[in-house]
């Protein structure tokens, strides 16, 4: 069993240590490696069944978990909150339990609900991971965004990472922060007043509302995505406003530092993030991140595994 590890469960950052985030990371170069010397579908989950429970809309987490687990070698149930049962009045757990029932071996799940991952935990016998449950957190997401500046720069030790825009809905900024903070990055946090929650900087961030003063200290800037769908009100005047502000465009990108890099987590609202000249541009790792979540996602699966064979 890896050293380290100890951990069922995979439902946040905020309770995983510098040394247990270092331990994904790892497994996930080591998962690189392989695959870069022909060997990307591995027998490590041969025989066994993972569950994707996803209660809200997902391309790019559902896409790579299915395939992460059929990298390595596991069957998978992809499950769909319209067509199931739950439209008859099944619970959430009933409905849980039920595939687990079935034999499978571990479940992921997205949920709208912050801590619906825990509750799932308490009830099930199997290991349960986190797809991002409502606004709490998304740790596979940072653990690939965190992966992919590694995999850039090195060390995180020592760079700052400055996270722009909808700060108080995102469950990936939450995540982010554990685990840049957690790996000795400084982390400034920017964007309107109305999206940047009161108290954040109790999680150890600098708060900024003006992005240009920030960008020539900043190496890496992730844009998160404006987060309409848990919008309840009118949080800045304009998406035009917005854009001209907050929105990453070629202008804004050259007072950068020359070698900064440009993250996304993705949808990108192109024209409001960010331009289509920055998503594709040089700078820009997004693509690098989309691929780097297929090797976190087989990376998590592979441990939680490991741990409960071992347990």
């Amino acid at each position: 069993m890896t050293q380290g590890w100890s951990k069922k469960h995979l439902l946040g950052l905020e309770e995983l240590t510098a040394e247990e985030i270092t331990i994904i990371l790892d497994r996930a170069a080591e998962f690189k490696a392989l695959a870069d010397s022909g060997k990307p579908k591995l027998d490590f989950l041969n025989g066994t069944a993972i569950a994707n429970l996803f209660f809200e809309p997902s391309t790019r987490t559902r896409t790579s978990f299915s395939l992460a687990a059929k990298r390595l070698s596991a069957d998978t149930v992809d499950f769909t909150a319209a067509s199931s049962s739950l439209s008859k009045g099944e619970t959430f757990i009933d409905t849980a339990r039920n595939i687990e029932a079935m034999g499978v071996s571990q479940v992921v799940v997205r949920h709208r609900t912050p801590g619906a991952p825990q509750l799932l935990a308490r009830h099930l016998k199997v290991p349960v991971l986190n797809a991002g449950d409502g606004t709490r957190e998304h740790p596979t997401q940072a653990l690939l965004d965190i992966f992919t500046i590694r995999q850039h720069r090195g060390s995180l030790a020592g760079l700052t990472v400055t996270l722009v825009g909808d700060i108080l809905h995102s469950r990936v900024a939450r995540s982010n922060i554990w685990g840049l903070t957690k790996l000795g990055a400084r982390v400034i946090v920017c964007g309107p007043a109305t999206l940047i929650p009161q108290r954040i900087t109790e999680l150890g961030v600098e708060v900024s509302h003006n992005l240009d003063e920030v960008l020539p200290e900043t190496d890496c800037i992730n844009l998160l995505r404006i987060q309409f769908e848990r919008q309840r009100g009118a949080f800045f005047p304009s998406i035009r406003e917005y854009a001209h502000l907050f929105g990453m465009n070629s202008e804004r990108l050259a007072r950068a530092k020359k070698d900064a890099l440009i993250l996304a987590p993705g949808p990108i609202n192109r024209g409001v993030e960010l331009t289509p000249a920055v998503a594709d541009g040089d700078q820009s790792v997004i693509i690098d991140q989309v691929s780097n979540g297929l090797l976190i996602r087989m990376a998590c699966l592979h441990l939680l595994h490991e741990y409960s064979q071992n347990n």
